[in-house]
């Protein structure tokens, strides 16, 4: 009695067929490898919103509080030196303020992009976002850097004759505070380029 045999042809996998799994692994490793890079990249983001907002709100407070008077006066004059005495000044603490502002409410969106490093929508607004606190940062930093300039050496060609000599205190913290706008323009340049570098594609 002869046993029936039944074979089953089990069809081999073509060699295209294998070799079309590879491009789709090495692509799923580029993506995880991708996705931790740009975590990195918004960690330090953070970071450097956290510092910028301790530079900005450094600047606009030392400012604001940089009044001086002299211990001398006149029956009728009073020598004083403050901050709102002169445009320049105002628009700086209020620009530097609302750069401030902004980088506290950019904190959140922040977070997004380290839970969500591939997302583009939160990267890309706040690339926009940056760019436009640091043209005003720059602004303000600069037009007050110039008058600080003027307090400190004065202009002989238009007789404007330097006030810190007699306004050390004023001179010191306007001074002070121009340097940390110009420590937040730095912050936010360097947002602006990491903000550029996470959109670019793997």
């Amino acid at each position: 009695m002869k046993s029936d045999s039944i074979a089953v042809d089990v069809p081999a996998e073509s060699s295209s067929a294998i070799k079309g799994k590879a491009p789709l692994l090495g692509l799923a490793k580029e993506h995880t490898g991708s996705g931790g890079y740009k975590r990195g990249l918004s960690i330090f983001d953070f970071l450097l919103r956290l510092a910028a907002i301790v530079a900005a709100l450094a600047a606009a407070a030392t400012m604001g509080t940089s009044d001086e008077t002299l211990p001398f006066f006149t029956q009728f004059l009073q020598f004083e030196a403050s901050y709102d005495d002169l445009p320049t000044f105002q628009f700086f603490v209020i620009a530097i303020a609302i750069v401030a502002a902004y980088l506290v409410l950019s904190l959140p969106f922040s977070v997004v992009t380290i839970v969500r490093p591939l997302a583009v929508a939160p990267r890309l607004l706040l690339l926009v976002l940056d760019t436009a606190a640091l043209a005003l940062d720059t602004a303000a930093a600069s037009a007050a850097a110039a008058i600080v300039y003027l307090a400190h050496n004065g202009n002989t060609n238009t007789n404007w004759f330097p006030i810190c000599q007699q306004f050390g205190d004023f001179c010191q913290k306007t001074s002070g505070a121009v340097v940390s706008a110009f420590a937040s323009v730095t912050f936010l340049a360097i947002l602006v380029v990491i903000s550029g570098v996470s959109l670019k594609q793997p």
